[in-house]
């Protein structure tokens, strides 16, 4: 005779059998709740994805590559350039051309193309340096005043030249404040003050000129743009600002 289970009737061997089948449907039914919440998560997931993408539609986000560049924005890729310049990576007509490109950028795009092959701005990690102040003047008796390159100008500046020649190239140079104020005094000499594109230039005076090219540059200045004034005196000589070096003849085979 087979075992019973004390009383109801039912032999052991069923009731075990039972009670297996019965946790075979308990863990079915458990495994089937679990698959349908994955697929659910995974729908709301394509749903959200969809809704974020406009249903395939890219839209350009704020701040995307299809945004339009502000002038400040214009100017800090400016100023970038500039140092890229100052570093040696540009030369001067990728220099020039990259400002001016700038500057008449329309978009995020346009400006990202003009860096695209140049290292990110280093990160300040502290205060910056405190250097002595630039040097006011500059005299060339018979000689030279050159300055290029990274350096320092102050608020105001003054180069005499006599039967010499001066070369002052502001390109890559430290503006000290928002206005600088060069005193040019060329006496049967010739000095050319190279400005970058992106300041404002006043000249007044006597035998000052600016480049015919420069005129009308086609492009339009932050209205906080540095200004550059030049006061110039010239005798049998002229007091030149250009924002182009002049061309360098072609070398001879």
């Amino acid at each position: 005779m087979a075992a019973t289970d004390g009383g109801a009737g039912v032999p052991q061997d069923q009731r075990a059998a039972e009670d297996q089948r019965a946790a075979e449907d308990q863990k079915a039914a458990a495994g089937g709740a679990a698959a349908g919440g994955a697929a659910a998560g995974d729908l709301a997931r394509a749903d959200n994805g969809a809704a974020a993408t406009g249903g395939g539609n890219l839209a350009a986000e704020p701040g995307g590559p299809g945004t339009r560049a502000s002038d400040r924005e214009r100017d800090a890729v400016v100023q970038r350039v500039q140092d890229a310049f100052a570093e040696g990576r540009l030369d001067d007509a990728e220099f020039d051309e990259r400002s001016r490109a700038a500057l008449t950028a329309r978009t995020h795009a346009d400006l990202d193309a003009l860096l695209a092959d140049l290292p990110a701005a280093p990160t300040a990690t502290g205060p910056a340096p405190v250097l002595p102040g630039p040097g006011r003047f500059a005299v060339a008796l018979k000689s030279s005043v050159r300055r290029a390159g990274r350096w320092r100008v102050p608020e105001r500046y003054t180069t005499v030249v006599y039967k010499g020649g001066g070369w002052l190239d502001l390109r890559a140079a430290e503006l000290s404040g928002p206005v600088t104020t060069f005193l040019a005094v060329a006496y049967k000499s010739r000095v050319t003050i190279l400005v970058p594109p992106n300041v404002r230039v006043e000249m007044t005076g006597l035998g000052v000129n600016q480049d015919i090219h420069d005129e009308d540059p086609g492009y339009r200045l932050p209205v906080d743009a540095p200004v550059i004034h030049v006061r110039g005196i010239a005798y049998k000589g002229t007091v030149e600002i250009a924002t182009r070096p002049p061309e360098r003849p072609a070398l001879r085979g």
